[in-house]
């Protein structure tokens, strides 16, 4: 079980038996609490700025969390050719909502999230990743996100599927039901883009989704950007599109090097976008890509 020892915060993954430890050195327990959902708890690391942990695992850290929000963001809104309404899954942090605010096209942005207190710890303690609740374009409702997605009326372009590890109350945003509830909900042309956790430990679940998401949608993907404070240095995303003509590899807009600036874009750019689709060969065999 993930601990606190001596100064240094152990992350433990019992699940899925893969008997493995990130430890990272802190200097400060800000919070500790626990909402009706999970354990919540946010530190000042050494080395990696405030450190958010759910259940036990590292959610985000201010030093490195740029690259995971933009690219769950940017990969499917740059693969789309006109995304005006997004969903966010998820994403308590504000950190996915910081991003997909910045893009003009975007014009109405629903966060649906499970744990209001996960929120309100963000706001807090991750000021620089929650600004993204004070965006105009933003909604919040606070509601579980299979529920969600058995009883919404409204379609989306995009929907971004922010989720935490398969444990506790994120594991039915792995289910079947779920991404048939998501093609459902998705407007022709819609993308989805899933946290895809890690190609080199959790390949036979990351199968077992790519599997039935093939079943669903015309055009499946796999891609992964390096993480850092992340079980084993990298996640991935899973992109399912219903247009048979999506082409994740190639952006549909590229930007200059004004346009990045612009966006404060601190890891994504157009050529990270291409090769983020680029796998290794144990992958493609393991994922079925």
């Amino acid at each position: 079980m993930s601990h606190v020892e001596n100064g240094w915060f152990h992350e433990i993954h019992n699940y899925m038996d893969l008997g493995i430890s990130l430890a990272v050195e802190i200097e400060e327990v800000l919070f500790q609490g626990k909402s009706d959902y999970q354990d919540i708890q946010v530190f000042r690391s050494k080395k990696f700025g405030n450190m958010l942990v759910l259940d036990g695992l590292i959610q985000c850290t201010e030093w490195d969390e740029f690259a995971y929000q933009e690219m769950i963001a940017n990969l499917p809104l740059y693969s789309h050719p006109n995304p005006k309404k997004v969903l966010v899954i998820g994403g308590g942090d504000g950190g996915v909502l910081r991003e997909v605010a910045k893009h003009p096209m975007v014009k109405q942005i629903v966060l649906c999230e499970l744990d209001e207190k996960v929120i309100e710890v963000s706001k807090q303690f991750l000021p620089k990743m929650a600004l993204g609740f004070s965006h105009p374009k933003v909604t919040v409702c606070i509601e579980e996100g299979t529920k969600y997605m058995q009883q919404t009326e409204d379609r989306f372009d995009i929907i971004i599927n922010d989720c935490t590890d398969p444990v506790g109350p994120g594991l039915g945003l792995y289910s079947r039901e779920f991404y048939e509830n998501i093609h459902k909900v998705l407007n022709p042309g819609g993308i989805l883009c899933s946290q895809g956790e890690s190609q080199w430990f959790d390949h036979l679940l990351l199968k077992d989704i790519i599997t039935f998401a093939k079943e669903l949608f015309p055009r499946v993907a796999y891609a992964y950007a390096p993480m850092p404070t992340y079980l084993g240095g990298q996640i991935g995303f899973i992109l399912c599109s219903k247009n048979q003509e999506t082409k994740f590899s190639e952006p549909v807009r590229f930007l200059s090097d004004k346009d990045l600036e612009v966006f404060g874009m601190k890891y994504y750019n157009s050529e990270i976008h291409k090769s983020a689709f680029c796998l290794p060969q144990f992958s493609k065999h393991r994922l079925g890509l």
